[in-house]
């Protein structure tokens, strides 16, 4: 295996050692692969909320571990029995990173519910590093012509694998309401217009950068999140982690309606009246993602084709990105380049 130039013979990564903390620096020898296994080089890693949730003690992780679910890199080198991966081979690293293959929800194609799920970034290393090791198995090669740079690239993994399955279980809202306007639903939000859908954006009442975001990709609204829409809605998607956006969505669904709950950690849901959710509307929740959803979602976005915002900040900087996340200082996706 050619390593390259010499700053790519170590392993440079930031590492979450405590929750609470802040992430610190860590160099080592080059991850070998395991038989089944990738190495591969870490070109960028998208800067996730779960990673703010995992840094914050909110999602349970094995600790020390390296962060960093949304990875475009190159494949390096592969460990015994990978067949369907090749040195040179442009890949993505998703937020599943194996599942035991055994269980009720694996047996009935419902992998994302894996009842012992492997988590990249968060129960193995993942990509806030210069290299990663991951299962070829749960790894996505990237479409060749859809042009993406590694730092757009970046964001799809994560961002734009749940705002896709999170619309697909929307069911087919001609109206379409997108509660935090981030990294997935700059993204979403994208899809939604091109499937011929009305979409209107809610943010923090005072984010004119993403409001201004939103109209420019063709919302037909944007404002915050305390306002009504200009119409009723047929669903809402919550990108934003606060519970009580939840009634509030609801307050603005038509009957038969729902409300997608996307993140994977949620503050709590107030208490609402029955009248809310009367009339056969839904709530539901997203959890994690399937490879077919993975294969589907990029095949459409090389389509569409869809673009990321994104900016990019050095790997070194893994504390500072994750502070703008939490103040909402983002307008579209942040991305690490190592």
């Amino acid at each position: 295996m050619d390593e390259g130039p010499i700053p790519w013979r170590r392993y440079r990564a930031m590492r979450l050692e405590a929750p609470g903390r802040p992430l610190v620096p860590h160099e080592g020898p080059v991850p070998e692969p395991a038989a089944g296994e990738v190495l591969v080089r870490v070109r960028a890693c998208g800067v996730c909320r779960t990673d703010l949730h995992l840094r914050d003690g909110e999602v349970v992780a094995r600790l020390p571990v390296v962060p960093g679910h949304e990875v475009v890199g190159e494949v390096v080198a592969a460990g015994p029995g990978v067949e369907a991966l090749a040195v040179g081979d442009r890949v993505g690293i998703p937020w599943l990173g194996g599942t035991c293959g055994a269980c009720r929800y694996c047996r009935s194609g419902r992998e994302n519910l894996c009842e012992a799920p492997v988590f990249t970034g968060a129960t193995r290393d993942g990509g806030y590093a210069t290299h990663a090791c991951a299962d070829a198995r749960f790894v996505l090669p990237l479409p060749p012509a859809a042009g993406w740079t590694d730092a757009e690239a970046a964001p799809l993994l994560c961002a734009g694998l749940i705002g896709w399955r999170a619309l697909r279980l929307a069911g087919d809202p001609a109206v379409l309401g997108l509660y935090g306007f981030g990294a997935a639903a700059h993204l979403v939000a994208q899809v939604a217009r091109a499937e011929g859908r009305t979409v209107f954006a809610f943010t923090r009442p005072d984010d004119g950068e993403a409001q201004a975001l939103a109209l420019r990709l063709g919302c037909a609204f944007a404002g915050g999140s305390d306002e009504a829409p200009p119409e009723p809605m047929d669903a809402a998607i919550l990108f934003a982690p606060a519970g009580a956006l939840v009634p509030a969505a609801l307050r603005h669904v038509v009957k038969g309606g729902t409300v997608v709950c996307a993140g994977i950690h949620m503050s709590d849901i107030p208490a609402f009246p029955y009248a809310l959710l009367w009339g056969e509307r839904m709530v539901r929740s997203v959890a994690n993602l399937t490879r077919a959803d993975g294969r589907a979602f990029l095949a459409a976005a090389a389509r569409l084709p869809l673009r990321p915002v994104v900016e990019t900040l050095p790997l070194a900087e893994a504390e500072t990105a994750l502070a703008r996340l939490r103040a909402g200082r983002v307008a579209g996706a942040l991305v690490l380049l190592p």
